[in-house]
């Protein structure tokens, strides 16, 4: 084989294995959030809950603080009777005033 030929085996063979590794990291790493089951806080959903405001909130990803009803409230989020969540009156960012 010509030197030629042979650097371009070499290219295509480490350009494939750059791509492989990649793939690899990316598999593991849907993987790994799976295993989760949403016990890492926030570090692979991506956000985090802020105190009186629910915009852009899934609860469903939370249940560290929609799965207790005083951890929400602390958050000042109360739950309505069809089981929607809503931030309390006069709730103010950074703490929560009692109804």
């Amino acid at each position: 084989m010509s030197r030629g030929k042979a650097s371009i085996a070499l290219a295509v063979i480490a350009a494939s294995s750059v791509l492989a590794a990649g793939y690899a990291v990316a598999f593991e790493s849907l993987f790994e959030s799976e295993r989760d089951n949403g016990r890492n806080s926030g570090r692979e959903r991506g956000g985090s809950v802020q105190s009186c405001s629910l915009a852009g909130v899934n609860p469903a990803l939370h249940p560290e603080i929609f799965g207790s009803r005083a951890v929400a409230k602390s958050y000042g989020f109360v739950q309505s009777r069809d089981g929607a969540w809503h931030v309390q009156s006069k709730c103010l960012r950074g703490r929560s005033i009692p109804n």
